[in-house]
């Protein structure tokens, strides 16, 4: 019978352990969209940037995209 105890409580501290870690993926995910929303908003802020400078330089060159030759 002690068999069948330690297996009954290796079931409840690996279920523990699913639900802690399952709660651990959520929050990581909840901080990795915030990092992806964050770094939208820079990159449109420095789109903008480089694009006032450009048009303060009276130049529309091309971005180093669009020279790229593929």
């Amino acid at each position: 019978m002690n068999s069948l105890k330690d297996t009954i409580e290796k079931i409840k501290n690996l279920e523990n352990e699913k639900k802690n870690l399952l709660l651990e993926i959520e929050d990581l995910k909840k901080m990795a969209d915030t990092k992806a929303a964050a770094l939208e908003v820079e990159i449109a802020s420095l789109r903008e940037e480089a694009k006032s400078l450009k048009n303060l330089m009276g130049q529309e060159q091309p971005s180093v995209n669009q020279l790229k030759v593929g």
